[in-house]
């Protein structure tokens, strides 16, 4: 008997692009206007985009609201970003924030003026001054 394949709770990158859409608009949108901004920013058929809008809402990621298919967005791009970074971080870093920063230093270099921000984050972090979570 054939499983049935588990979606996953991370978006795809292709799900990612659906709600930078939706995040852009900053206000819900319906489902034929997501379909329309998808054509003309990546050429995707309306087929594509509600598959795609679909598993949004399986995920947890969108809410669809009846009638019409309105598209309310459930996590914010601050959210999406920092557990995709923490995901990134557990599975490839063993959880360990300066063996990313390190290989990511090593591999694009970064500079001074980039330096003294991240400084700046950091004491704004220890101070308990960092972005606010939503």
């Amino acid at each position: 008997m054939a499983r049935k394949k588990e979606a996953s709770p991370r978006p795809s990158n292709s799900e990612l692009k659906v709600l930078e859409l939706l995040w852009e608009a900053d206000a819900p949108l319906y489902a034929r206007e997501v379909t329309k901004r998808a054509a003309q920013r990546y050429g995707w058929n309306k087929n594509t985009t509600y598959t795609l809008l679909g598993s949004l809402v399986e995920k947890g990621c969108v809410r669809r609201e009846d009638p019409d298919f309105l598209c309310v967005p459930l996590k914010d791009r601050r959210q999406v970003q920092a557990s995709e970074a923490r995901d990134l971080m557990d599975r490839l870093f063993d959880g360990s924030p300066e063996m990313l920063l390190s290989a990511f230093f090593e591999e694009e270099g970064v500079s001074d003026q980039e330096l003294q921000k991240l400084r700046r984050l950091v004491e704004d972090y220890r101070r308990g001054d960092g972005p606010q979570k939503k």
